[in-house]
């Protein structure tokens, strides 16, 4: 029954946070705005800061629930790890909202919080400051994650643990690329200006 941990983890990352959140607070919907991205980021722009904010945080919510989940049902680690991967597979392609959802940065930090959270709280400081005097989320995103795995290394964290986030980040990475490609034709900076 270790499966159902996964089944769990996408339908958790199902729920889309900045749909409802248009939804209900604003009246509309986050598909029809800005980039069409069903996540914080465009939340944030076009539902205004408290709300991105807010979504931000239910969705790195999504991804550490999930794992909780899992953690809690004493499965194997390697049911603990697909059912994070679930997670983010279905905040990105959600079954309520006909697959097409968020880039899955917030709930692959909730993740990766939940697993290693040493490491991803030591690179959340500086991506942070990035994302404060830039203002630029895909640069504050490469900050978080590209130096995760060195930082990883230096608190002796287990090779699957390293291994799982470096396929996490590589997720994150290619949904970005092809929904800005879908949406544009050309990858964006990300500037949040």
């Amino acid at each position: 029954m270790a499966w159902l941990t996964v089944v769990f983890g996408f339908l958790i990352g199902s729920i889309p946070t900045a749909y409802i959140a248009g939804r209900l607070i604003m009246g509309k919907d986050i598909r029809r705005l800005g980039d069409g991205n069903v996540g914080a980021q465009n939340a944030f722009r076009q539902l205004g800061a408290k709300t991105g904010v807010a979504v931000f945080f239910i969705d790195v919510g999504k991804g550490a629930l999930a794992i909780a989940i899992a953690q809690a049902a004493n499965v194997t680690q390697i049911w603990v790890l697909l059912t994070g991967a679930a997670v983010v597979i279905g905040h990105n392609w959600p079954v309520f909202l006909g697959f097409r959802g968020g880039r899955g940065e917030a709930t692959t930090i909730g993740v990766l919080l939940t697993l290693i959270p040493y490491p991803l709280l030591i690179t959340a400081a500086p991506a942070l400051a990035t994302l404060t005097i830039k203002k630029n989320v895909i640069l504050a995103s490469c900050v978080l994650f590209i130096p995760l795995p060195l930082v990883c290394w230096w608190f002796s964290v287990p090779g699957v643990l390293v291994a799982y986030s470096i396929a996490l980040m590589c997720l994150v990475g290619i949904t970005h690329f092809f929904r800005v490609r879908q949406s544009t034709g050309t990858p964006s900076t990300g500037s949040a200006g």
